[in-house]
């Protein structure tokens, strides 16, 4: 399972390095993609099999809209990406840019997946989901989920 949080830093030549616990699980290839909230996800080929696949396999996925602009925005804008033996990798300059990731980013795991936020934009995000942690269990306890 992918938990945690960790600071690291761009360096020189647009490579970023997974953090230590996530290499392992992570593989020597991930898929970057556009993410939701401004931040970047990464899967594992494994994952993204699955992903990939529940999309694509939706009933009447190209007949609707939303699920044709969705395909795009997910499956149009990720990249297989290879892991170095020291763990870091090139995160492509347009997914960079879609992201706002500056010099310093954050990695978030979530269960299932990696994202990737820029510094600032993480603690100003967290700082709000933090505010209103209570609000959202509850509704998610009203909702049955929790």
């Amino acid at each position: 399972m992918l938990i945690g949080e960790y600071r690291h830093t761009i360096d020189d030549k647009n490579r970023l390095s997974l953090p230590a616990k996530f290499r392992q699980e992570m593989g020597k290839k991930v898929v970057i993609t556009p993410g939701l909230d401004s931040c970047l996800f990464i899967f594992t080929m494994k994952e993204w099999e699955k992903i990939s696949g529940h999309l694509s396999v939706s009933e009447n996925s190209i007949l609707q809209a939303d699920n044709r602009k969705f395909n795009r925005y997910l499956l149009g804008g990720a990249v297989e990406v290879d892991v170095d033996a020291v763990g870091r990798m090139l995160v492509p300059e347009f997914l960079r840019e879609r992201a706002k990731l500056e010099t310093k980013v954050v990695f978030i795991g979530v269960r299932d997946r990696v994202e990737i936020w820029d510094e600032a934009a993480w603690q100003a995000y967290s700082a709000e989901i933090s505010r209103n942690a209570d609000a959202l269990a509850e509704k998610l306890g009203s909702a049955g989920i929790m």
